[in-house]
């Protein structure tokens, strides 16, 4: 008894840790977008926040994903190319914000999820909830088609645990590198003090290049699950021209094809992102409601400590 239970958790963590690996590049955006929901937030609140989401995450994952796309995928396959692209419709429209941001066109709700915990919380949640998809989809199309239900399901359950751990545990180091930098700079040792104020002093640039980073990675993914997704909806016209221009990079190698794939994903991306969030403004001034933007600059950055 004993050893075939060993025997079927053996299976599920084989089939996990294989499938996991195909993940690799949506859980590294996961993990870049994210630490821009905990910038501006105090200290002691900074880990609380990071544990709600990573929370909200594993419900996404064990109460919504995993339960739909094993029912879509055995009842209604042709719904999940849809459901993707407008879960990437939707990480365009939250990128192409964060860009307009940085041209000095800053939108309000951004400025009240930062100062309101309970919307930044739900806002990293809706954002995760389409990066979890795409990996969760992602992990159940490489697992072996002739695995049964219950392996299926113990695969799934690995894959959410493991990816919620690394992209959260990753988060929550990086949010508290400065309060350890703050640490080591009150250090009786010189060398460790000269760190430690190195560490803080680069905090905020650091920050700032994640934010940077998790925007491109919101717009690139957003674009990717739509470009992809666009063919099998009855509109290969897109995906054409996005194969037909990796075929032409790819005698210049893989890093090159990925370079441009990415590129054309994160332009495409923009593109959609700018014309959803004209269409959401449009919408908003017929219901008499007006945009609050400020003109003149992007409001600062809020920087920790």
């Amino acid at each position: 008894m004993s050893v075939g239970l060993l025997a079927v958790v053996d299976d599920i963590l084989s089939a996990a840790l294989k499938a996991s690996a195909k993940t690799a590049g949506v859980v590294i955006d996961d993990a870049a977008v994210t630490p821009q929901y905990v910038q501006g937030l105090t200290p002691a609140r900074e880990i609380p926040v990071v544990a709600k989401i990573a929370r909200g995450s594993l419900i996404n994952k064990f109460f919504i994903i995993i339960p739909i796309a094993l029912l879509l995928t055995a009842f209604a396959p042709f719904v999940l190319p849809y459901l993707l692209i407008l879960g990437g419709t939707y990480l365009c429209f939250e990128g192409a914000e964060k860009v307009l941001e940085w041209f000095g066109l800053h939108h309000g709700h951004a400025d009240e999820g930062a100062r309101d915990e309970k919307r930044l919380v739900s806002g990293a949640v809706r954002t995760d909830l389409i990066l979890s998809t795409e990996i969760m989809l992602i992990s159940l199309a490489s697992l072996d088609k002739n695995m049964s239900i219950w392996l299926t399901l113990g695969a799934l359950a690995v894959i959410a645990l493991l990816m919620t751990g690394v992209v959260y545990g990753a988060v929550a180091l990086l949010v508290k590198i400065d309060d350890i930098g703050l640490s080591m700079a009150d250090n009786s040792n010189p060398s460790v003090r000269r760190t430690g104020t190195r560490i803080v002093n680069s905090m905020p640039a650091v920050f700032r290049v994640i934010s940077v980073v998790g925007t491109v990675a919101m717009l690139w993914v957003g674009g990717h699950l739509v470009l992809s997704n666009l063919t099998d909806v009855g509109v290969p016209l897109i995906g054409d021209v996005v194969h037909g221009i990796e075929h032409a990079l790819e005698p210049l190698g893989t890093v090159v094809v990925w370079f441009g794939d990415t590129l054309v994903s994160a332009i495409v991306g923009l593109a959609l992102g700018l014309v959803v969030v004209g269409v959401v403004l449009l919408i908003g001034r017929l219901r008499g409601k007006e945009p609050t933007f400020t003109e003149g600059g992007a409001s600062p950055a809020a920087v920790r400590h």
